[in-house]
């Protein structure tokens, strides 16, 4: 276990301000890799509610940077961290492997000149340092780097689905302002526009436990998908074909052109398992795959599969969860 702090940038819903999900799980990781302290940086002021959420995750510091809209701003927010690396002097920095955070992790390991590792799937402690495991090639290989601070605090992008976050609540961490100075660069960045999308109710898709994804084989029919999305409390995805034959959103595709996930339980509809799409799932808890190709690759790297027509295996799932919840 590490003796020098942990520095987590805090992401917040867009609509209030609370602690995104991934963000909870990287304090609640970042506690369990350190005994000294896990500092919160948060864009802007934060209530008493979620400043307790973040010290029932983990969190032992708060820092506050009031940056209003511009902290929206991958470029504004480096700068945030790169003020806050020079007052905590941590060990390392976790941000949360999102574009925005990606984008941020590489500008931040520039001016620090330290390094940088994105999409990461797993953290461990190695005397001083942390070493940090990925998938590369598409997944076909799984890579561990040592990642230390001799050269500055290291930037660290992680996926969501590192840690399981306790449904608990701290004493309410006292907020400790942060001074910002913005550099030329982030200053010459205005924001045109900013707007949430969203594919379907329910969890947003990278932050999703359960995700069912419609491929191909649903011939355009997600109002199936939905059907058992719902009951499950799960997103929708869906694989680059589907996004092309305008059935869905682009929002909604996962790949490598498309969103990157880790859910616990991933269902595909339909889904044959080409290489760019299951790229984007290779941090999947547990696969089931329901196709009607016996020969589709998704059911190589499946848990659990069915061979048959989603259109009349998907009925008789949603029907079988209705009868067991009574």
């Amino acid at each position: 276990m590490l003796d020098a702090p942990l520095l987590v940038l805090v992401d917040l819903e867009t609509t209030e301000a609370v602690p995104t999900g991934p963000s909870l799980e990287l304090l609640t990781a970042a506690r369990a890799l350190t005994g000294g302290d896990v500092v919160a940086l948060a864009l802007q002021p934060l209530g008493e509610t979620a400043s307790e959420a973040l010290a029932g995750a983990g969190a032992t510091r708060l820092l506050t940077a009031d940056l209003g809209e511009f902290g929206h701003l991958p470029a504004t927010a480096a700068d945030a961290v790169v003020a806050a690396v020079g007052t905590v002097q941590p060990a390392a920095v976790l941000v949360v492997s999102d574009y925005r955070g990606k984008e941020l992790a590489g500008r931040v390991a520039v001016v620090l000149g330290s390094a940088c590792v994105s999409d990461v799937t797993g953290l461990e402690a190695s005397g001083s340092d942390l070493r940090a495991s990925k998938l590369v090639l598409s997944g076909s290989w799984s890579t561990t780097a040592g990642v230390g601070s001799g050269g500055g605090a290291p930037i660290i992008a992680v996926r969501p689905g590192i840690a399981e976050v306790a449904a608990a609540k701290g004493a309410p961490l006292a907020a400790e302002p942060l001074e910002v100075p913005i550099s030329a660069e982030a200053a010459a960045v205005r924001l045109v526009s900013r707007e949430a999308t969203s594919v379907a109710s329910g969890p947003a898709l990278s932050e999703a436990r359960t995700v069912v994804v419609g491929g191909r084989g649903v011939d355009g029919d997600f109002d199936l998908v939905r059907s058992l999305a719902q009951p499950l409390d799960a997103a929708v995805g869906a694989t680059r074909v589907a996004c092309d034959e305008g059935w869905i959103e682009r929002s909604a595709q996962i790949g490598q052109t498309g969103e990157t996930i880790s859910p616990r339980l991933y269902i595909g509809l339909g889904v044959s398992g080409a290489v760019h799409h299951t790229s984007g799932i290779q941090g999947a808890g547990t696969v089931v795959a329901i196709c009607d190709d016996s020969e589709a690759p998704i059911f190589e790297m499946a848990d659990f599969g069915v061979v048959g027509d989603v259109t009349e295996v998907v009925p008789q799932l949603v029907e079988e969860l209705a009868r067991l919840r009574g």
